[in-house]
């Protein structure tokens, strides 16, 4: 029997993986709600994961100052508006990271209403969530890691 990983020993890519492992079971169980918050973290994960190679190739910052910036900018749509799009203002990826932010506010709205307002939702809303978090993922990922996909866990 082998012994996982603890979550908080992971890499933000074991960590994205581990959300969309979760987010599958969830979503084949009609839990399409908490699909979509899992949907809207691994999103966020990924975002992360992004602003560190960003920081990581550009400067010298700690990686304690690196963490408290992306708590500063607070939510996917905060990182990718707050940090994302300036620091990669110049990169030939640019564009690609800014088309990125319409995908991160619709994820966004969708988790809001779930975590803040109570609401529910069903397996179609999930499915559309679920679909821009794997394109706003990969497409953001593949920046850094071009063989990087999602993989689908069997349920």
């Amino acid at each position: 029997m082998s012994k996982r990983k603890p979550y908080v020993d992971r890499t933000d890519l074991e960590k994205v993986q581990s959300q969309w492992n979760k987010l599958t079971g969830l979503h084949s169980r009609d839990e399409s709600s908490a699909a979509i918050v899992r949907a809207a973290t691994a999103a966020e994960l990924a975002a992360n994961f992004a602003v560190r190679k960003e920081f990581e190739s550009k400067s010298k910052l700690s990686k304690e100052f690196v963490d408290s910036l992306l708590v500063w900018a607070n939510g996917i749509s905060g990182k990718v508006d707050r940090l994302l799009i300036p620091i990669t203002k110049g990169e030939k990826y640019h564009k690609v990271v800014t088309k990125l932010k319409d995908v991160s506010v619709k994820i966004n709205k969708k988790r809001n209403s779930v975590a803040h307002q109570g609401e529910f939702c069903n397996p179609e809303e999930s499915d559309v969530v679920i679909q821009q978090a794997k394109e706003f993922i990969e497409t953001l990922v593949k920046i850094y890691e071009p063989n990087f996909e999602l993989k689908n866990k069997k349920c």
